[in-house]
């Protein structure tokens, strides 16, 4: 069975059982009047994109673009992770067309390209010289690029680390090492905890993209995986009740009060107020936390590798991409606006405007050459490049694997697999159930995913 049929039996179902996500103001593509094909007249583009802070930059900057084109409006329309996941793969499986442009992740982009439903944005991308294609990072250019052809150009890209307030660990007498353990750091957690400090900030939201994305590093770490080489699922194993275990435990002895509706946003805000002392999470967010026009702890924050435990680095790869569909009618100025928001001038243009730390990082090398940047965010650029270089996307655990990927799976079936997985965890949190049969529960779909390939 190829890929592409795979998708098909697997996505379009799931997507049309989730029922139809309306989004008010929408219009769908084409609807403000112009068409790649010649048409005249004004252009409006809609884009879906996360609602994370650096989208919400692009929205604030999008002015620059309709003044140099003034024939072309781009409205946004910005989502909570699971939802924008949800409204995007509903649309573009069943050929909606409500969206010009997409954010999607390095998990989606080499599954749509081979279901034909992204437009090869190689020719317009490298035809023009001063885009400069080969500056994009190489790292999360290689996860958005299917046979040497671009589907998807990274926004920005990251890794994850641990994040955590120098202050609040130095009046408790704690030192962290660059290449801290999980038990190392579980430990230094549990001592700060109190009723006013939330000793370690971890995801507990529901959804593949949420909880799963740290988890299944710690996972991987303690030697654990989803599937092995032959997509035998193991799940149940072990090592992955004792990882899993041990993140609830820790999340339950000195995490967030209120886990399961605990996601990177508001892990985010809980640290930018100075309310946890310690965050393994996206590096994407320590030019938040050294944002000092957003954030009460900017250059109080210290940075290190993700914690291992059986594995010399833990840390995911990631990108959120900007993506034209092939179902828009508007796909040259859908391209146009890509181009804009993924380019130099841009990480030029938020630097300037907004600020340097808030420049999107791991998209393209030269931001790491820029001196402005380079002086505002030498607390965590060096380690977040060194990060990104260091893990290895192709086999992150002990076991050997058929795809490419860290914190996902790089199969159409893996996003209903840990939604469903990471939902079930949701009542181990709240103490309403045992790990034991949620994880025997999770290896029957797993296995069933798995048989699926």
């Amino acid at each position: 069975m190829t890929l592409r049929t795979r998708m098909r039996r697997a996505t379009v179902p799931a997507v049309l059982a989730a029922g139809a996500l309306v989004v008010a103001g929408c219009s769908g593509a084409g609807g403000g009047g112009g068409t790649s094909d010649g048409g005249d007249g004004p252009v409006e583009l809609t884009l879906a994109t996360v609602n994370n802070p650096q989208m919400k930059d692009m929205e604030e900057l999008k002015g620059e673009f309709e003044e140099a084109h003034p024939d072309i409006t781009v409205n946004f329309v910005q989502m909570e992770e699971n939802d924008l996941r949800d409204a995007v793969t509903k649309d573009i499986a069943t050929g909606g067309g409500q969206y010009d442009i997409v954010t999607i992740g390095s998990y989606e982009v080499p599954i749509w390209a081979q279901n034909e439903w992204l437009t090869d944005l190689t020719e317009p991308l490298t035809s023009d010289a001063e885009y400069d294609v080969d500056d994009l990072f190489a790292p999360v250019k290689d996860v958005v690029s299917v046979d040497d052809s671009l589907y998807a150009v990274p926004f920005y890209g990251e890794s994850s680390m641990l994040m955590y307030n120098k202050e609040i660990l130095d009046e408790a007498g704690i030192t962290l090492s660059d290449h801290p353990t999980w038990d190392e750091v579980a430990d230094a957690a549990r001592e700060v905890n109190s009723d006013d400090v939330t000793g370690i900030c971890l995801r507990g939201k529901p959804g593949w993209g949420e909880l799963f994305a740290p988890l299944t590093t710690v996972v991987q770490t303690f030697g654990g995986t989803w599937f092995d080489a032959d997509w035998n699922a193991h799940v149940d194993d072990p090592e992955f009740n004792e990882a899993v275990q041990f993140y609830v435990d820790l999340v339950k002895d000195a995490g967030p009060a209120d886990p399961v509706s605990t996601g990177f946003t508001e892990c985010l805000n809980t640290m930018t107020q100075g309310k946890a002392a310690m965050w393994v999470d996206a590096t994407v967010a320590a030019g938040m936390l050294e944002d000092p026009e957003a954030s009460e702890v900017a250059g109080k924050m210290g940075y290190a590798h993700a914690p291992v435990k059986e594995t010399e680095e833990s840390g995911w790869l990631w990108s959120w991409n900007l993506a034209v569909p092939e179902t828009t009618q508007n796909k040259d100025a859908a391209i146009e606006f890509v181009k804009w928001a993924t380019s130099k001038e841009y990480h030029q243009l938020v630097g300037e405007e907004l600020g340097w730390t808030r420049v999107p990082p791991g998209a393209r090398q030269s931001t790491y050459e820029i001196p402005e940047y380079v002086e505002a965010a030498e607390s965590f650029a060096p380690i977040t490049q060194d990060i990104m270089l260091s893990v290895n996307p192709t086999q992150p655990g002990l076991y050997e694997q058929s795809w490419t990927g860290i914190q996902y799976v790089t199969i159409p079936e893996f996003q209903d697999l840990g939604n469903q997985v990471s939902q079930d965890l949701s009542d181990v949190f709240a103490g309403r159930s045992e790990l034991g049969p949620v994880l025997e529960r999770g290896q029957q779909l797993a296995q069933e995913a798995g048989d699926a390939q």
